[in-house]
C-alpha cells in the first residue's frame, strides 16, 4: 500500500466522525508518516480529543490516553521500578508511554517536571528509568492537545517540549453544513464504536520507509535552511528555528508529497507545511512575547521575503 493509498484510507475513515477537516487530518497523517509528533491547540469542544481517538481507532495498534493534571507524576508516564515481595526482586512496571499512539490530553495542565518525562520518548523513541533504557515499540506517536485560552491551572510548554512537536495546528469551528452532519453522526449513541481499523502498525512502519525515499532537490533543502536562518535574525525573535526544526520540515515535506502521490517534493509542498512546523518553535522577546498570533505573522513575513526556487534549477 502506497502512502497515498494509506493516507486516503485513514482520512476517509476519520471523516466518518470528524467532519470537514480533511486538510488538518492529512497534515496529522503526514506527521505520523514522518515519525513526528503533533500538538493540536484550540478552544474546548472543537474535536481535538475526538480526532486523536478516531485516528487511533483507525489503526490496528495499541492506544493510550492520559489526562494531564497538576498532580500527574513523571513515573505515571515512564513507569517505576518497585520491590515485589512475591518475586523477592525489583520489578519494572511500565507507564503510559509504552504504547503506539499516546494521546496527551490537555498537556499544559501538568507541571514542567512531568512534561519533561516525554522529552526522551518523543525524540529518541526510548525512555530511561533508574539507569535502564527501554526502547519503545514502533510506531510511537504522540498527539497532544492544549487549550490556549485557559491560564488558571496550566503551565506553558517548555521550549524543548515545543521543539519536539513536528507540527502545531488548530481545528477551528465547523461550517453550518458540517454542524448538521455532526449532529446526525454524534446524536446517535457512541459513534466511535462504529470505527474499525483500516490498517496495521506494520503499514505505518512501511510508510516511514516510503516517505524517506521521496526526493527533495538540494535547492529546496537550501530554501528550508534559508527560511530557518531568517527566523534567527528577525526583529523580536529571541530564539529562532533549531536544527531539529529544519530536519522536521524536510521530513514533513517528504511525507506530505508522498500522501499526495508524488515521489518528489515541490516548492508548494514546503510553502504549505512550513508554517505548521515553524511558528510554534519561535520564542519572542520583549513586548512581542504576549502578542497573540505574532509568530505566525513572522513566518508569513519571512516567507514573503525569501525567493522560492523555481523549476529552472541549475
Amino acid at each position: 500500500m502506497t502512502p497515498k493509498e494509506l493516507s486516503d484510507r485513514l482520512s476517509d475513515n476519520i471523516s466518518k466522525i470528524i467532519k470537514g477537516k480533511r486538510a488538518e487530518t492529512e497534515l496529522i497523517i503526514a506527521a505520523l508518516f514522518a515519525g513526528g509528533n503533533v500538538l493540536t491547540e484550540d478552544v474546548p469542544g472543537t474535536g481535538k480529543t475526538m480526532l486523536a481517538k478516531t485516528l487511533a481507532a483507525s489503526i490496528g495498534c495499541e492506544f493510550r490516553r492520559i489526562q494531564f493534571t497538576p498532580d500527574l507524576l513523571p513515573a505515571d508516564l515512564t513507569g517505576i521500578t518497585y520491590f515485589d515481595p512475591k518475586a523477592a526482586d525489583f520489578t519494572f512496571r511500565r507507564g503510559a508511554v509504552f504504547t503506539n499512539i499516546l494521546l496527551a490530553d490537555e498537556i499544559n495542565r501538568a507541571t514542567p517536571r512531568t512534561q519533561s518525562a516525554l522529552l526522551e520518548a518523543m525524540e529518541e523513541k526510548q525512555i530511561t528509568v533508574d539507569g535502564t533504557t527501554y526502547v519503545l515499540e514502533s510506531p510511537f506517536f504522540v498527539i497532544a492537545t492544549q487549550n490556549p485560552v485557559e491560564t488558571q491551572g496550566t503551565y506553558p510548554l517548555p521550549e524543548a517540549q515545543l521543539d519536539r512537536f513536528m507540527i502545531r495546528l488548530s481545528l477551528g469551528y465547523p461550517t453550518a453544513e458540517e454542524y448538521i452532519s455532526l449532529i446526525n453522526t454524534h446524536g446517535k449513541g457512541r459513534p466511535l464504536e462504529d470505527i474499525k481499523p483500516v490498517c496495521t502498525a506494520e503499514d505505518i512502519i512501511n510508510a516511514y520507509s516510503d516517505c524517506e525515499k521521496v526526493v527533495i532537490h538540494p535547492e529546496l533543502a537550501a530554501y528550508i535552511v534559508t527560511l530557518a536562518e531568517r527566523t534567527r535574525v528577525f526583529e523580536g525573535v529571541a530564539l529562532g528555528l533549531s536544527t531539529r526544526a529544519v530536519l522536521a520540515a524536510v521530513r514533513l515535506a517528504r511525507a506530505y508529497a508522498a500522501i499526495k502521490g508524488r515521489d518528489f517534493v515541490t516548492p508548494e509542498d514546503i510553502k504549505y507545511i512550513f508554517p505548521y512546523t515553524a511558528a510554534h518553535r519561535l520564542i519572542l522577546s520583549g513586548g512581542y512575547k504576549h502578542k497573540k498570533g505574532r509568530t505566525e505573522e513572522i513566518i508569513r513575513e519571512i516567507m514573503q521575503t525569501v525567493d522560492v526556487p523555481t523549476e529552472e534549477w541549475g
